[in-house]
């Protein structure tokens, strides 16, 4: 009777010990998104407030003048928002889809084919990987700009094309999903080797394509530094310069609700193209990351 006690009196003690240790992580992970959120709360809150109330005082709850701010953003004389949106919108999805591409194509090409040198490519594409591509960047704008090839979109969505990140995260991807075996059936029923990659190879890591589409959508939707040693003329601008040129702005014509209106709906596609995707997010984590 005394050891039936002393073992549920012992279960007790295990359960509180568990329960208070989840109380702590859950409260952990609370603070924590909480921090995460705060500044997509502000930036809704401010949205939705005039630029005296923004300048003077700080409110958790939301204003009347959104619908203002709103129309003060996309119909300012002085800023093509609807142009640049569009243009951004352009360089994304047209550099997004080249670069998830190219980068699976050749992934692939390492990891099917057997081939002379094959081992120090892949170790030369994970050296480039290492170096910073602001350094890259400036070389390539001044070449540019020697060559009188500014305010054109083409350069900022073919240097785009050649991601090693995107490449070397497909590459392991497919070391762990890919089944050669697949592979050659294919070829000895008579497929050609495009027609294997387009059909076969891309739907079997399409969690991945998704996760690296929103990556590189990412990263060519903010893109400031490049679009701002290239692009100078006002139709060809994207929306990080639009938004930019308003933060540098006259201060007496300066507007906070304005531009914060601005961010909000720079933020939309990406919002967007996350939960487009986002199912595919876990998927591609996880399976892309074992192997067999």
């Amino acid at each position: 009777m005394e050891k039936t006690k002393g073992m549920s009196s012992r279960h007790i003690g295990m359960q509180t010990a568990l329960n208070l240790r989840r109380f702590f992580i859950y409260l952990f992970l609370a603070v924590v998104a909480f921090f995460c959120l705060f500044p997509m709360w502000t930036l809704l809150v401010s949205m939705t407030r005039r630029h005296a109330e923004i300048s003077t005082s700080f409110s958790f709850w939301f204003g009347d003048q959104l619908l203002v701010n709103l129309h003060n953003a996309l119909n300012d004389p002085h800023l093509s928002v609807g142009q640049a949106f569009l243009n951004s919108l352009f360089i994304s999805v047209t550099g997004s889809i080249l670069c998830v591409y190219f980068s699976a194509l050749t992934a692939y090409a390492i990891q099917v084919y057997d081939f002379k040198g094959k081992d120090l490519i892949f170790k030369f594409i994970l050296i480039i990987m290492m170096i910073p591509a602001t350094v890259s960047s400036v070389g390539l704008a001044q070449m540019l700009t020697e060559q009188h090839m500014t305010n054109m979109f083409w350069p900022l969505i073919i240097p785009q094309i050649a991601s090693p990140v995107t490449f070397f995260y497909l590459k392991q991807y497919m070391s762990s999903i890919l089944p050669m075996e697949m592979i050659e059936a294919a070829r000895v029923d008579g497929a050609g080797e495009f027609r294997i990659f387009n059909q076969m190879a891309l739907p079997l890591v399409k969690p991945a394509l998704a996760v690296q589409l929103i990556f590189s959508f990412v990263a060519n939707w903010n893109n400031f530094f490049i679009p701002a040693l290239l692009i100078n003329e006002q139709g060809k601008k994207t929306l990080p310069l639009i938004i930019a040129a308003i933060k540098a702005s006259d201060p007496s014509s300066f507007d906070m609700g304005k531009t914060y209106a601005l961010i909000g709906v720079a933020i939309l596609p990406l919002v967007f193209i996350y939960l487009l995707l986002s199912r595919f997010i876990v998927g591609g984590m996880t399976e892309g990351s074992v192997k067999g």
